[in-house]
């Protein structure tokens, strides 16, 4: 089958035939049509972590085409024939597991989604890897009120030594506030979903606040984000107009931080009410902010690779396998798989050439992980500069 191979020593990837994966007795295999890709699948290329004959790639969809034996077989459950999607850790840390830019990828069977009727693969793939990311973040890691069948009766908000909050288990109020920095972000506009899927499960009102650009800021004021105030990114004193418009001396309960580079972590911190809480997606050791940068409250920071329940490295990071985040990663795909339009996927840039234009394309578009890496080159209509959109292939036919 093919594969993108990672060329760790020249920092790129190139197609090479490999063999077919076989499914581990829990695993499942799938054949892959559609793949999304992520800033980090174009980072750990540039600056590898994995070696050289690692599948790189995370965000897949396709089809079931092999289980295991040991995979539960109950009414209803995943069988061959099903359209799922998922994501893998590929090339993004030393373990051994392949990505997902290939024909085939073998998975945890618990680990996918199963989509819906009308619900294209295309779509399906852009939405695994950030839908979580920004469920971990909002649910796990900032204690918002879960639209899923969760529980962790031992939550308490997550602080670096020395740093503890001011809070100890989810607010009580009925009445709060959210704030998305970056909100045309792949996570930024899942997370807005799920700040809405949260206030109708719970009952509360929560208003909604963010930062982006004009010219998307009609399209998150309606559904399915309904934003009730978006302020332009570009302004140099958006902290203020944030606070001004939330009509609160105190500041905004909630605060996601959807870019973390280049002071937008100091800044978005500065927004927080006393007793807020504030996620982010970059870590501290990946230059989310410096020492220098005194913050109010510290930031949560998990990988979405925890998810997947193995020992992986990050960001120089080595993480140990967490149970209690591969739960909820299992909870959270469940739900998913229960239909009813649970998330819109996000926007779709659908680029041509398949599994062989990934690189010298894609990966040209997302640089080398960083927003201001980002190519602005647009000879072609498809190379045009990314805004509130996520970049999709289509590697097979169905």
């Amino acid at each position: 089958m093919r594969a993108l191979i990672l060329d760790a020593e020249r920092r790129t990837a190139n197609v090479s035939n490999v063999s077919l994966p076989e499914p581990s007795a829990h695993e499942i295999r799938v054949r892959v049509v559609a793949v999304a890709l992520n800033p980090v699948d174009s980072l750990y290329m540039h600056n590898p972590l994995g070696q050289t004959g690692r599948t790189v790639g995370s965000d897949f969809a396709g089809v079931v085409d092999l289980m295991g034996h040991a995979v539960p077989q109950p009414e209803g459950g995943i069988k061959p024939g099903d359209r799922v999607a998922g994501f893998v850790q590929g090339a993004c840390s030393i373990n051994e597991r392949p990505g997902g830019f290939a024909d085939y990828v073998v998975c945890p069977w618990d680990l996918v989604w199963r989509l819906e009727e009308g619900t294209r693969l295309q779509e399906a793939a852009a939405l695994s890897l950030c839908g979580l990311t920004a469920a971990q973040a909002l649910f796990s890691r900032m204690g918002l009120e879960v639209p899923f069948d969760w529980s962790d009766d031992g939550f308490k908000a997550i602080a670096a030594p020395g740093m503890e909050s001011k809070v100890e288990g989810p607010s009580t109020k009925d009445n709060l506030s959210f704030f998305i920095y970056g909100a045309t972000t792949s996570v930024g506009l899942y997370a807005a979903q799920l700040v809405r899927r949260s206030a109708e499960a719970s009952g509360k009102r929560i208003r909604l606040f963010g930062a982006a650009s004009p010219k998307h800021h009609t399209m998150l004021q309606a559904e399915p984000y309904r934003y009730d105030n978006l302020v332009d990114y570009r302004d140099t004193d958006w902290p203020t107009k944030i606070r001004e418009l939330a009509q609160s001396s105190a500041g905004i309960d909630f605060a996601y931080d959807c870019i973390s580079e280049d002071g937008t972590v100091s800044k978005t911190a500065s927004t927080l009410a006393a007793t807020g809480r504030m996620a982010i997606v970059r870590s501290r050791e990946g230059g989310a902010w410096t020492e220098e940068e005194k913050l109010p409250v510290e930031p949560s920071y998990g990988a979405v690779w925890e998810g997947l329940g193995e020992t992986v490295q990050y960001q120089g990071m080595n993480l140990a396998p967490s149970p209690r985040e591969r739960g909820f990663a299992v909870a959270f795909y469940q739900w998913l798989s229960g239909g009813k339009a649970r998330l819109k996927p996000n926007p779709l840039r659908e680029m041509p050439g398949g599994l062989e234009s990934v690189v010298d394309e894609g990966f040209k578009l997302l640089g080398s992980g960083s927003m201001g890496d980002r190519s602005s080159s647009s000879e072609k209509a498809w190379m045009k500069p990314l805004s509130a959109e996520k970049m999709v292939y289509t590697i097979s036919t169905v």
